[in-house]
């Protein structure tokens, strides 16, 4: 078995390009296990000539697949699953599929159903359209429409679209954290510490980067003081106030200083895996009345999306298996702990409170438990 066989980076690499491709609004394949194959569409960057094509090539009629969170949102009927399917019939244009996925037109025409409600559960192939669609940080929902797998086949070959099975993409978050490679190292000095280096690792399919910050020469044999920080464009670098991001990012490096070291990993999870377009989306919906959680339901994702796999991958290579955890969020513990990190003590990190963030954390101690 060859080396990239065994990292599965071709799978990894297919992954990323067909995220890519819903990104710039072109069409991928996806076969599930059981024999079901879609062709699918981000509901965000579909075009009219592109769903043109879809109906031309498909054996349905496409139908509309949202996290069940968004749906609910929507008032459409649940169907149980955590995917849902909305039949659009004649009524699909591009426009009406990208205002079911975004709710930042729910407000200016409400009233865009009834549809008819899907019982079944939707197929492999239907489930993991809407999850690339997350891979690709754009909001969870897809079009999709079936096609038989010859058919697929041969359209695959003769257009070049991207197929890929549906176990990839559902595999990707761990296979891409477990692939992950060191790629640059340096020696950083900080106005928080002045011994400070930056190892920088990159997953096989040439994603992007996280980060782990050194501050001093912590040893490996003992609990080092660490913190999980998700990078936060608006709080670590513009000063934003809505957050306390930045504080928080900047009182764990001088913490560490002041201890003799630490490590801070600097993951590539802007908005709670969300993504920075997305999460601004979120702050437009807080700006109409909604509060953090909600704001992230109504886009049709979790609370939280982040993923605690690929701290835990950087922290063994770099010899830590040991740690005193700097947060305040008990999933982070529980996040580490499932991936083989000893977490021997929880360090809070609380910074005081400003106008426009009060109402932000105490939402985050009473709705995702907090220790605020």
């Amino acid at each position: 078995m060859s080396w990239n066989e065994e990292k599965n980076i071709p799978n990894i690499r297919a992954v990323d390009r067909a995220g890519g491709d819903l990104r710039r609004g072109i069409p991928v394949i996806i076969r599930g296990e059981d024999a079901s194959c879609v062709i699918a569409l981000s509901a965000e960057t579909a075009s009219t000539g592109e769903i043109e094509e879809m109906l031309r090539v498909a054996t349905s009629e496409p139908v509309l697949a949202l996290t069940a969170t968004r749906a609910n949102i929507l008032r459409i009927l649940p169907s149980g699953h955590p995917v849902q399917l909305v039949p659009l019939g004649r009524r699909l244009t591009a426009d009406l599929a990208r205002s079911l996925a975004d709710p930042k037109l729910d407000l200016s025409g409400p009233l865009k159903g009834p549809f008819p409600q899907v019982k079944e559960a939707p197929t492999a192939a239907q489930t993991t359209a809407v999850t690339l669609a997350k891979i690709a940080r754009l909001l969870p929902a897809a079009l999709v429409a079936d096609l038989p797998e010859a058919m697929a086949t041969e359209l695959a070959m003769e257009t070049g679209l991207t197929m890929i099975r549906a176990e990839m993409i559902s595999n990707y978050p761990i296979e891409a954290a477990q692939s992950l490679t060191p790629v640059s190292v340096a020696r950083v000095p900080l106005w928080a510490s002045e011994n400070t280096r930056v190892h920088a690792f990159r997953p096989a399919d040439g994603g992007l980067e996280h980060l782990a910050i050194v501050i001093g020469d912590p040893p490996r044999n003992e609990p080092v003081l660490t913190r999980l920080h998700s990078e936060c464009f608006t709080g670590d670098l513009m000063g934003s106030m809505k957050c306390d991001c930045g504080e928080q990012f900047r009182g764990a490096m001088k913490l560490m200083d002041e201890q003799g070291g630490g490590l801070m990993l600097y993951l590539a999870q802007e908005g709670r895996g969300i993504g920075l377009i997305n999460k601004f989306r979120a702050y437009a919906l807080q700006d109409e009345g909604f509060d953090t959680v909600d704001a992230n339901l109504r886009l049709g994702f979790e609370t939280d999306e982040r993923l605690f796999q690929p701290a835990a991958e950087m922290m063994k290579r770099l010899g830590f298996d040991k740690i005193r955890l700097l947060t305040n969020n008990p999933e982070k513990v529980a996040g580490l702990t499932e991936h083989g990190i000893d977490v021997v003590e929880r360090v809070a990190h609380v910074f005081p409170t400003n106008p426009h963030n009060a109402h932000y954390l105490e939402v985050k101690r009473d709705k995702t438990g907090h220790y605020l």
